[in-house]
């Protein structure tokens, strides 16, 4: 088994801001590998301003995001390139092309990456559809399935390039419960299966307390993470007022 020697992912001393509105500052955590690690706060937070400045679309105000103890804004161009390699990004609403079968959506990173033939883009296709429970659906376009398949077949695209890193942006998003459950199942055996490190920005706290090793709190009103931890942990031993309202709230 590979052993690392640095985290994955560290954030160090983060400030993330638009022009002069800060949006959040002092944000320093680490992401295990291996980790299902979810970045929480209420609406306006910054959490997907987090989730931009993780996987390299937003440079931060100050500080730093390291990858193996690297910082990202010092790499040249080919090196974030390959960094960005390493990553599957699982968009909200799974931003599929709707005039492309899923096959071809799945396709799409492995025919701009690769060299690989067409044959062997087919059958890595066939296997990550499979994987996410739609074998026999590659001739399908996205809206002649559910939305729950839509996310899952955004996942297979996400997992095409093999990726040891997985970002999900709120993959709960339009979901009914069981669709939800379905797809944090299929978290947890990704997981399980293949080793990969996960990242999940989420509010919705069914699928916080399933699928979450740790989570992190952005609070908007103070501009800062003030919470680090297991989010059942939290939630029985609230650190402060703000987390355990968040937490509880649907109780």
């Amino acid at each position: 088994m590979e052993t690392r020697e640095y985290p994955p992912i560290e954030v160090r001393d983060l400030t993330m801001a638009y022009g002069s509105f800060v949006v959040m500052q002092d944000i320093q955590f680490t992401i295990n590998a291996g980790e299902i690690f979810v970045i929480m706060g209420g609406s306006g937070s910054g959490k997907s301003t987090l989730l931009k400045h993780l996987i390299g679309l937003k440079k931060p105000a100050e500080g730093k995001i390291l990858y193996d103890n690297e910082n990202f804004w010092d790499m040249n161009r080919r090196r974030k390139n390959q960094v960005r390699q390493r990553m599957g990004i699982l968009y909200q609403h799974g931003a599929l092309w709707s005039g492309m079968t899923l096959e071809e959506n799945v396709a799409l990173p492995l025919k701009e990456y690769t060299n690989l033939r067409r044959d062997e883009i087919k059958e890595i296709v066939s296997l990550k559809l499979s994987l996410v429970g739609l074998k026999g659906f590659e001739s399908f376009y996205p809206a002649e399935i559910s939305g729950g398949m839509n996310k899952r077949a955004a996942l297979a695209r996400a997992m095409a390039l093999d990726p040891d890193i997985l970002f999900f942006d709120e993959p709960s998003s339009g979901l009914d419960p069981i669709s939800s459950g379905r797809l944090d199942d299929l978290i947890l055996r990704i997981r399980e299966s293949l080793g990969t490190t996960i990242i999940i920005v989420s509010h919705d706290l069914a699928s916080i307390f399933k699928v979450a090793d740790r989570a992190i709190f952005l609070d908007y009103r103070v501009k800062t993470m003030t919470a680090l931890g297991n989010p059942i942990e939290m939630k029985n031993n609230p650190p402060n007022e703000e987390i355990y309202r968040f937490l509880t709230r649907n109780a």
